[in-house]
């Protein structure tokens, strides 16, 4: 399993405006866009979702931009990506016939499921920010 794209590149950005959270100072879709490597006109759909599901606001005028729409220790992961992802929406394929094999299967993609959620909700945008500034110290240290 893999992490989408569209979550990645919503998560990237997050983590940027939580890096700026407490200058409380938005940041425009192009700084976004430079410092994480997302295309520009991609992070503006994801940044409108994102803004729809209530994570960011935006700010208009000659300083506007983006910011979150609230504390980076609020938010889990499993939120963001439900949001993203459209998860708690989505349709298990009901009116197929459900035979023993698709069964079996189905099951074992529940706990695949419930695993991923249990990992999503254990974490917070927060805990994404601590552990980038951490790997930044390890990264600056100075090796003799």
């Amino acid at each position: 399993m893999e992490l989408s794209c569209k979550s990645e590149y919503a998560l990237l950005a997050l983590v940027e405006l939580s890096l700026s959270y407490a200058k409380g100072e938005p940041l425009q879709i192009r700084q976004i866009a430079t410092q994480q490597n997302i295309p520009d006109r991609y992070l503006e759909q994801l940044l409108a979702t994102l803004r729809r599901g209530g994570f960011v606001k935006s700010q208009r005028g000659a300083k506007g931009g983006y910011l979150l729409a609230q504390a980076p220790w609020n938010v889990m992961l499993l939120d963001i990506v439900n949001c993203i992802e459209g998860l708690e929406n989505k349709d298990n394929g009901s009116d197929a016939v459900l035979t023993t094999e698709r069964q079996v299967v189905r099951g074992v993609w529940q706990e695949v499921q419930e695993a991923a959620r249990t990992v999503l909700s254990a974490h917070t945008l927060q805990d994404l920010v601590d552990q980038c500034n951490a790997k930044h110290q390890v990264d600056l240290m100075y090796y003799i």
